[in-house]
């Protein structure tokens, strides 16, 4: 019985081979859409499940509270703090330590050639570990032992990436490279292990690994005072004992801190509240923007999993309009099917399996979709997804799980319909479509295009926010403004030099040197309060120490008193330039400003200092708009070393210039390559996650649309083929083709206009909720309501009047000479 259920259902297929295309095509696209989503989702949810003790990893992130009841999460915390936890607490079997050099955003690594020649490469993402990191986390080493990689202080890990960059095919293992900067201060590393790059399913997507000991952050353990409060610069993770509970752990946490930090926070002024993060759930920690890497919204993946689940249930609506809409004709079929002694169950069963027929032929399509559709998918979705995960036991069930609830879903509704004709009025000849099943087809209709409306508005309110954000005034000079890193202690000697060498070009006005800018993580604050006030009411300020010419190159306005100047060189002696909300901070007047003294208390000296406003410049955004402007202060440094230096220029041909600060780079710094940036392109790279988000969102948007579009059309087809003697008697009695196209059209645009009005208020209320995330954003315009209604009326008028038109145009002697 099944093999012939089966052969009738392959034969209906070819039997009305057009109905059966727009179904399977529009199925395919449909499950294309929903699987490449379903693998970025399950890539993102999957993060640091390789690991060995997956399950028994947290970071101990903290809650530093101020007296003011001001509260910032922090993943970081003081050096102590690891090795402390494991002495104190049975349950801890190993614990590491993990730190960023946020000092340079790139290392220089020189390898020695062939003869004499050194070969230098600038290297991103270099992290230094403890030597028990490996035994921590778990890494595929190509080449050398995980477990005693980072035991020497001198010993370096590379990826295979890197290794191959530098050494080509040969074996990287126990190779010589020089590591510049303050990573590993021009000392020379062995190269002890090679490892597979992790960054597509782990949080820490180093590209090498160093030692603790090494370079500046070795320095500053071995010779500064550490203690539970200062520098909390350090990642911390704990690989518990299997089958601790974690929240009875978190417990035993506040006496730890009670024993270990209480006096050094009580003098520092403010709070630590200790608390566990699974490592597995760090990817999706969105509380904190960045945990070694950049985390990501879970509500950014609920976005996707729904436009997943909509454009699928757009194409099953498709399959289920044309399903009953063509039900007439299979009611002859049902009702001698019924007359010969066939169940309703065994028709429902008939039905379903034709459903999942073509399901599962869609499904074999979408597979070749992705597989074509992939490598686009990457780089519209900034991901590294493998051919192979389509291979995966979990993905291949999960893909054919999705195509029996396709089935199951796109098909019930006319199996049960079709299932329910009665054989005495279909066999009389009195059937015909019922009103609830047009009444459902117009509502399925409604349905479809509720969501492309939906997700058309809610594009255009994504690209008009992100236009926003390109736009909106930041209260700086974005514009013709290079930056050039310095990267090494010898670079940054050389910095007086280069600039002058650089003011000797007419096309640059202006270069000055700081220690961080607008658009990058500025990792500098400091706790102070207003002197003669209670400390309680202290507060957190960013700092940066820039040259003297600093602030006018970047164009800042000034509130009041006076910017820094070279007139001025006494004003290294703690004097402060500060933006507008440090004075809302600390309510301080701006014509009170000027002279007023800043105090804070120095965790190293034990003693009260303070500092005086010299200058109050307008507030401009040194985070992106998704940040509020917190305050800020500008130290000038009493010695030309900077981490980097800004050079404005006054053409827009930029890449004129280019070579002449290239050349002046290298006459000075002839062992370091040259590398720039744009101040601009800097700043916008923080809105990479919203410009993804754009990019997916318009981009499954268009496909919905045309997937809606797909199944009017056919709906308008059968719609002209059922009225089409109707149409020729209009036609002999003089119709015109306008008014029968508009016969036809017109039930379709009040669909579409009811559409219009059920979305606006779902996606007005989606939307406003999604703009939440931003502090400055814009407000939501009735145009992008009426646009995205327009649209969709157009489209669906284009869609249903080919098919109109071509109705209107038939010969009505064809279509009546059968009466």
């Amino acid at each position: 019985m099944i093999k012939n259920y089966l052969k009738i259902a392959w034969r209906n297929l070819l039997k009305s081979k057009m109905f059966s295309g727009i179904n399977v095509f529009g199925l395919s696209v449909g499950m294309t859409c929903c699987m490449l989503l379903l693998l970025y989702i399950l890539s993102e949810i999957s993060f640091d499940r390789h690991h060995e003790h997956a399950k028994d990893l947290y970071l101990l992130r903290s809650e530093n509270v101020q007296p003011n009841g001001e509260k910032m999460d922090n993943p970081r915390a003081p050096s102590p703090y690891a090795q402390a936890v494991k002495a104190e607490f049975p349950e801890v079997v190993q614990v590491t330590r993990l730190w960023q050099n946020f000092l340079e955003d790139k290392t220089l690594l020189k390898v020695q050639g062939e003869g004499n020649n050194a070969r230098a490469f600038y290297e991103t993402k270099g992290i230094h570990v403890d030597s028990t990191f490996f035994d921590v986390f778990t890494y595929d080493f190509i080449e050398g032992d995980a477990k005693t990689s980072m035991r020497d202080p001198h010993s370096i890990a590379l990826s295979e990436e890197v290794a191959k960059k530098l050494f080509g095919n040969k074996s990287a293992l126990n190779q010589t490279i020089q590591v510049g900067g303050k990573t590993g201060n021009n000392e020379n590393f062995k190269v002890t292990g090679v490892f597979r790059d992790e960054a597509r399913r782990s949080h820490i997507d180093a590209r090498y690994f160093i030692p603790m000991q090494a370079g500046w952050v070795g320095t500053y353990l071995r010779e500064s005072e550490q203690n539970f409060t200062n520098n909390n610069m350090f990642y911390s993770y704990l690989r518990l004992r299997p089958g601790t509970d974690p929240d009875k752990f978190s417990k035993k946490l506040p006496a730890f801190i009670d024993k270990y930090a209480r006096a050094d926070l009580k003098f520092a002024g403010y709070d630590k509240k200790l608390a566990l993060l699974p490592v597995t759930g760090i990817h999706l920690f969105n509380l904190i923007d960045n945990i070694v890497t950049p985390t990501t919204s879970t509500t950014y993946l609920y976005v996707l999993a729904s436009i997943a689940i909509f454009t699928l249930l757009i194409a099953c609506i498709n399959f289920m309009n044309l399903a009953t809409a063509r039900s007439a004709k299979r009611a002859a079929e049902v009702g001698i099917r019924k007359v010969m002694g066939a169940g309703r169950n065994g028709l429902i069963g008939q039905f379903l399996g034709e459903s999942m027929v073509l399901t599962f032929v869609a499904l074999g399509l979408a597979f070749v979709f992705v597989l074509l559709f992939l490598p686009f998918f990457n780089q519209l979705a900034d991901k590294s997804l493998l051919i192979s995960d389509l291979l995966d036991p979990k993905i291949i069930l999960a893909f054919v799980t999705l195509a029996l609830l396709t089935g199951v879903i796109s098909g019930s509704y006319p199996a049960f319909y079709l299932s329910l004709f009665n054989p005495l009025d279909v066999v009389k000849g009195k059937f015909v479509n019922s009103v609830s099943a047009t009444t459902l087809r117009r509502g399925l209709v409604v349905f479809q295009f509720v969501i492309s409306i939906g997700l058309v508005v809610g594009t255009l309110v994504i690209q008009e926010q992100i236009r926003f954000m390109h736009e909106q005034p930041l209260g700086f000079n974005k514009d013709q403004q290079i930056v050039i890193p310095f990267r090494s202690d010898e670079s940054r000697k050389t910095y007086p030099a280069l600039r002058n060498e650089l003011l000797q070009n007419n096309q640059i006005t202006a270069a000055a040197g700081t220690s961080y800018y607008p658009g990058i993580i500025n990792p500098s604050d400091m706790s102070v309060y207003v002197s003669g006030r209670p400390v309680k009411e202290d507060g957190l300020v960013k700092t940066n120490w820039v040259a003297p010419e600093f602030m006018s190159t970047m164009g800042f306005k000034l509130a009041a008193g006076r910017m820094f100047s070279s007139q001025f060189p006494a004003d290294t002696n703690m004097k402060i330039v500060v933006n507008e909300a440090t004075l809302r901070k600390f309510n301080i007047p701006l014509e009170k400003a000027i002279g007023q003294k800043l105090s804070f208390d120095d965790r190293y000296d034990k003693q009260t200092k303070s500092i005086e406003i010299i200058g109050v410049v307008k507030d401009f955004h040194f985070q992106d708009l998704h940040q509020a402007i917190e305050p800020y202060a500008f130290f000038l440094q009493n010695e030309p070393v900077h981490n980097y230096v800004i050079a404005h220029v006054n053409t827009n041909d930029v890449a004129k210039v280019l070579p002449f600060i290239e050349s002046k780079w290298k006459a000075l710094n002839p062992d370091e390559p040259f590398t720039f940036s744009f101040l601009n392109e800097d700043f916008q790279r923080n809105y990479t996650a919203d410009a993804r988000t754009s990019r997916i969102v318009n981009s499954f948007t268009v496909i919905s649309i045309l997937i809606s579009c797909l199944g009017l059309f056919g709906l308008a087809a059968f719609a002209a083929q059922q009225r089409i003697k109707e149409i020729g008697v209009r036609k002999v009695l003089g119709a015109s083709i306008g008014s029968i196209v508009g016969l036809l059209s017109g039930d379709f645009v009040k669909l579409i206009c009811i559409s219009i009005v059920i979305a606006t208020p779902l996606t007005w209320y989606v939307m406003d909720k999604w703009l939440q995330d931003f502090v400055y954003k814009i407000s939501i315009q009735w145009w992008m309501f009426a646009l995205a209604g327009i649209l969709s009326v157009v489209v669906a008028m284009i869609t249903v009047s080919t098919q109109a038109i071509k109705a209107a145009m038939t010969n009505p002697v064809k279509s009546l000479k059968s009466e």
